[in-house]
């Protein structure tokens, strides 16, 4: 079935993920870009938590869709969506909370999920429910940069961002042509392996590689993996454009009372914005 284009005068997630890019340039900072996977500890609290993220300094934030089988997931994250999963936590709910989070003041939301998922779910209507849910776009780690051109074309007609990821392997005339075909902005992996807060960036790989692509690509550059601090957000957005921290904030609220996670999350990322700074020592 085709899709429809929505025609409403709203900004498009391409246009307002680039104007959370230009915001912070002009404030001299990076934009800070916190993961949460949604249902966990349920969707209640997930909904609260990305109204919460804005007010503590997150400029945009990824929203995880709970998958069995997250190639790209460390450890916590996989935990986490395996608690939402339990939980009964579905795509069409995480986009239903995200709906009702945007109405509430939440930052803008991109969605982060796998191929299969969309793939069963239709790419057409994949992209539709993300415009009628008030959604940026999304993340989808693990298709191929060969595969993509369904997702951009349903993702561009409908405004939706569809950042693409470049990991340490991938060689300079590749990660340039991921990048140049990347949209929101271009995800840069700070390190092989899954997603987690237990290893260290490497950080002067990072500042090479950074430096290379963006003077090759006008797209703004993220760095993810394995930032977990508010040094790890400095160094980050002191090299790219903003840093993205996963594991670290689902680590920071796993082991509290439920009703005690709003607060925990809110002082994680509100120390976590200190560090977007350009100017911070």
């Amino acid at each position: 079935m085709t899709g429809t284009v929505p025609t409403e005068a709203a900004p498009s997630g391409v246009a307002a993920i680039a104007e959370i890019f230009a915001r912070a340039l002009a404030a001299r900072r990076g934009a800070l870009i916190p993961y949460l996977c949604a249902g966990d500890p349920n969707l209640a609290t997930t909904e609260a938590l990305l109204v919460a993220l804005g007010e503590a300094g997150a400029d945009l934030i990824e929203l995880g869709i709970p998958y069995g089988d997250p190639l790209a997931d460390g450890p916590t994250i996989a935990a986490a969506a395996g608690r939402a999963l339990d939980g009964g936590t579905t795509l069409e709910a995480t986009l239903g909370c995200a709906a009702r989070a945007r109405r509430r003041g939440a930052p803008p939301i991109l969605a982060f999920t796998y191929v299969n998922p969309v793939a069963q779910y239709g790419i057409e209507r994949f992209a539709d429910a993300l415009a009628a849910a008030d959604m940026c776009g999304a993340i989808v780690p693990d298709i191929p940069f060969e595969e993509t051109g369904a997702l951009r074309v349903a993702f561009g007609a409908r405004g939706l961002a569809l950042p693409l990821l470049i990991a340490p392997s991938t060689p300079d005339a590749r990660a340039a042509a991921i990048a140049s075909r990347s949209t929101g902005f271009t995800y840069l992996v700070s390190r092989l392996g899954v997603t987690g807060a237990r290893r260290e960036p490497d950080f002067p790989w990072l500042a090479e590689r950074a430096a290379t692509l963006c003077a090759r690509s006008a797209v703004p550059l993220a760095v993810g993996f394995g930032i977990s601090t508010a040094e790890h957000v400095r160094r980050a957005c002191a090299i790219a454009h903003g840093a993205i921290v996963g594991s670290a904030l689902i680590d920071a609220y796993a082991d509290v009372d439920a009703t005690q996670v709003v607060a925990r999350v809110r002082a994680f990322v509100g120390g976590l914005a200190a560090g977007t700074s350009r100017s911070a020592p």
